[in-house]
């Protein structure tokens, strides 16, 4: 089941967003991470089963100030099918053609008088 979680960190400069966007990328189960809001102060995780308040809870550790703002399921969209593309009118094989070429004639000699060559 993947969610989407938007966390609100405190992160009032370059250095605590990168050090933010790394903590949260190495928690388990993380797909991807992102940092939105006009403040770009919110952090939005999507992942596959990820603990939430462990999460926050480590960035209050390491950056101060975090609170959870939305947790929700995301749904995948349904794979769409593929066009089937219709086939050119008088198209009636539907087997490629495959052409062989015949192995070339054996070469025999034949010898005029007696021999001990077994192979003449």
């Amino acid at each position: 089941m993947k969610q989407k979680m938007v966390i609100k960190v405190s992160m009032p400069c370059e250095r605590s967003r990168s050090k933010a966007l790394s903590l949260a990328a190495q928690a388990d189960g993380v797909i991807s991470v992102e940092i939105t809001g006009d403040d770009k102060d919110k952090l939005e995780v999507v992942g596959d089963a990820v603990d939430t308040v462990c999460l926050a809870s480590c960035l209050r550790r390491k950056l101060g100030h975090a609170d959870i703002l939305q947790v929700e399921e995301v749904k995948d969209p349904p794979p769409q099918p593929e066009p089937v593309q219709p086939q050119p009118e008088g198209y009636t094989c539907e087997c490629p053609f495959y052409h062989h070429h015949p192995p070339p004639p054996m070469v025999i000699c034949e010898c005029e008088g007696p021999s001990n060559c077994a192979i003449m």
